[in-house]
């Protein structure tokens, strides 16, 4: 550690940092554009010139390393002066558009303007003009003349989403920050280039012109998307999400988030959200009051269950809901008599598990990782935010192997990577497993021969004496024909290489779903089962199985065969096969957890008030149980119905019990793991692409004009 004095006070930092370090740990503030704690450091706004001792000039903050017994001066005459000298510089170009800038009320340059900045301008001259860019339906680049070219855009980039889409082109006062051939900003982690922006070049295109930052309420939440559990700061304003932006987490999001996290909220508002009841009498759909639909479904399950025996009727529930509505729905189906209740719709294998299934790891040590081979996952599009932390750690010399049906541009360097039919990702594995035991002088897993020279490099990989590996099974692994058998050779590699292994898991609630046993756990029938034709009633919590099933279309007809199809849902969906539709609360409109790959459970407030008559999902599930006759589900808020569920007092806990998650395999699934046939019907694994993943992101209009959306449709992705 050095010792430098900052101000008169005495700062301990490592050798290697730099004066705006050790400003940051002594908690003294120095004006900065260009400096980003989660970036490169630049030093090209030189807005952080500071006063050090025997230096001959102003020295930037951010650039200068310290030194034993060095001498800074933040807020010296010397230093006011350079500082001031670089805001005037900063300002000659700036154009006078604050009263018309998005960016107003929350820009750093306007903030330290007062500061720094002069009461006149002494340059005359021209401002200089620079043309707006199209970049695409998420960042607007029409102001471009507010850059003060500062890079953190361009290093953010090149650095944490992997993707160099913008730069500098040109010199002095022509220099410009651009795309340069023209192209759209495709990146799936680019609105957080919106967050970095110190000044109003980059903003966002759908809140634009819409509202002005000091008229919106700031309320926590948590993302209701993939399985990070990114922590959310939601906008509102009038009882309206107007945006969305990441709350800083280091153990979960750092201080990022995904585009779907941040643009999804557009299907809060649009025109097909549900607020009143609906049935479905004579083929015309009608509203009706909360009591009478209530009443029919009440009345429509009873009917079935005398007719036609409990086993008839069953839950499709979406792994997006929330904990509590996960719990009810359950409770409900089984306190009919039935266990048919799933959340595995895209499934198609679904053998019991011996625990809950998570990632095996914490989520911020994916970015301690050294090795990791990633079995059945698109991660970039699957996993943004695990991604790029995946990424962080490749940055530090982690190697990184895949296996998956296409070779993807993951940002990051993958070598090897397997490319492949998913049917023989057992066959790999096994190959994998084999070169693992022939080097270490082990029995292989029965019909295991390593004769590929890329399992070998993995198995090479993988034996290497690093500390932190990993073995990430991903969404298609998951919904595998053979997952037993995936994840058996993967316990085998892991617990031979001294690897973790785990799931990336797939929703925002997947672990949450195993936890409240949202799936058959006494015989019953199982998602493929019921979307199969196997019921009589149906009730889909929050999601369409057309797009959320592996059965896709065949959903549709197998569901309609059904007596009765109640869709609790906050859309007008799956109409053409339901007898009701309830609206249903979306994730900002009620009060619930999730819980993460990771197994940390995140509770979170309502942010806004439902719209219409849309009531929350567990208090729905809660009334019908209560016109069915069920005992003991009185519950008066959603924090009673999480204790119910994780029993344990609400806010006791923050984690999955640590007993409870398991990614262990039965030995009846891992027994000839590498030798049997796969099923006869084992087809590629159907997976969500990245804006089709669940209804929010499926109806939010800007999502869905993104080339990877664009894309997804060409290919006629929808599910």
């Amino acid at each position: 550690m050095l010792e430098i004095e900052l101000d008169g006070q005495k700062v301990a930092v490592a050798e290697g940092c730099m004066v705006m370090h050790a400003a940051e740990k002594a908690g003294t503030y120095i004006p900065h554009f260009c400096y980003h704690k989660k970036l490169s450091i630049a030093a090209n706004c030189r807005m952080c010139l500071v006063d050090v001792e025997k230096a001959p000039k102003p020295m930037p903050a951010c650039a200068t390393p310290v030194t034993q017994g060095m001498v800074v001066r933040t807020r010296s005459d010397k230093a006011i002066k350079a500082q001031r000298s670089v805001m005037e510089f900063l300002l000659i170009n700036h154009p006078l558009d604050c009263p018309i800038c998005d960016q107003g009320g929350e820009c750093q340059l306007q903030d330290l303007a007062v500061g720094y900045g002069g009461s006149a301008a002494r340059y005359a001259e021209e401002k200089r003009v620079v043309p707006h860019k199209d970049v695409g339906p998420l960042i607007s680049m029409e102001e471009m003349s507010r850059c003060i070219h500062c890079t953190r855009c361009v290093r953010f980039g090149q650095e944490v989403a992997g993707v160099m889409e913008l730069g500098m082109i040109e010199r002095g006062e022509h220099s410009e920050i651009t795309t340069v051939a023209g192209r759209w900003v495709d990146s799936e982690l680019s609105g957080n280039m919106i967050d970095i922006c110190p000044v109003g070049a980059l903003t966002s295109k759908p809140f634009r012109y819409s509202a002005r930052t000091w008229e919106l309420s700031r309320r926590r939440s948590v993302s209701p998307h993939d399985s990070t559990g990114a922590n959310l700061i939601v906008q509102v304003k009038n009882h309206q999400v107007m945006r969305v932006l990441p709350f800083e987490n280091e153990a979960v999001n750092e201080c990022w988030i995904a585009d779907r996290d941040r643009f999804s909220y557009e299907a809060l508002n649009g025109a097909d959200r549900l607020t009143r009841p609906m049935l479905k009498q004579g083929g015309v759909w009608q509203e009706v009051d909360w009591q009478s639909a209530l009443e029919y479904v009440a009345n429509g399950l009873k009917d079935i269950r005398r007719d036609h025996g409990a086993a008839s009727i069953g839950a499709l529930v979406s792994p997006h809901s929330t904990l509590e509505e996960l719990y009810l729905a359950a409770t409900l189906v089984r306190g009919l008599g039935s266990d048919n209740i799933d959340y595995r719709l895209r499934n198609a294998e679904f053998a019991q598990p011996e625990g809950i299934r998570w990632l095996g790891r914490s989520i911020a040590s994916l970015s301690l990782l050294q090795r990791v081979l990633v079995v059945g996952s698109d991660l970039r599009k699957d996993h943004p935010l695990f991604a790029q932390r995946i990424r962080q750690a490749a940055r530090h010399g982690c190697q990184v192997s895949a296996l998956g049906s296409a070779a993807r541009d993951w940002a990051l360097p993958v070598a090897p990577f397997v490319a492949q039919p998913a049917r023989q990702w057992p066959q790999t594995l096994a190959a994998i497993a084999a070169a693992i035991a022939r080097h270490k002088g082990l029995a292989a897993p029965q019909g295991a021969v390593a004769t590929d020279a890329a399992a070998m490099a993995i198995a090479r990989s993988l034996l290497d004496p690093a500390e932190h590996k990993a073995v990430l099974l991903g969404n298609a692994a998951a919904h595998h024909a053979q997952a037993s058998r995936l994840l058996a050779l993967a316990n085998w590699i892991g617990e031979h290489t001294g690897a973790t292994v785990g799931y990336l898991t797939e929703a925002a609630n997947t672990v949450g779903a195993q936890w409240v046993g949202a799936y058959p756990l006494h015989g019953g029938l199982h998602a493929g089962q019921m979307l199969a034709g196997g019921l009589q009633a149906a009730l889909l919590l929050n999601t369409e199985p057309v797009y959320d099933s592996a059965a896709g279309a065949q959903a549709a007809t197998a569901l309609a065969a059904a007596s009765m199809v109640v869709s609790l849902s906050p859309f007008k969906a799956n109409m053409q096969f339901c007898d009701v539709l309830l609206p249903i609360a979306p994730f900002t409109e009620t009060s619930g957890s999730f819980t993460n790959a990771e197994g940390r459970l995140q509770s979170f407030h309502a942010v806004v008030r439902p719209l219409g008559e849309t009531r929350a999902a567990w208090k729905v599930l809660r009334v019908l149980a209560n016109l069915l006759g069920l005992d003991d589900v009185a519950f008066e808020n959603s924090q009673q119905v999480l204790a119910r569920a994780t029993d344990a007092p609400a806010g006791s806990l923050t984690q999955v019990p640590a007993q409870r998650l398991s990614n262990a395999v039965n030995a009846v699934h891992a027994m000839d793991a590498a030798g049997a046939e796969p099923p006869a019907r084992a087809g590629e694994p159907v997976v969500a692409s990245i804006y089709q993943l669940d209804a929010l992101v499926r109806r939010a209009r800007s999502l869905q004009l993104t080339a990877d959306a664009r894309m997804a449709a060409d290919a006629g992705v929808t599910a």
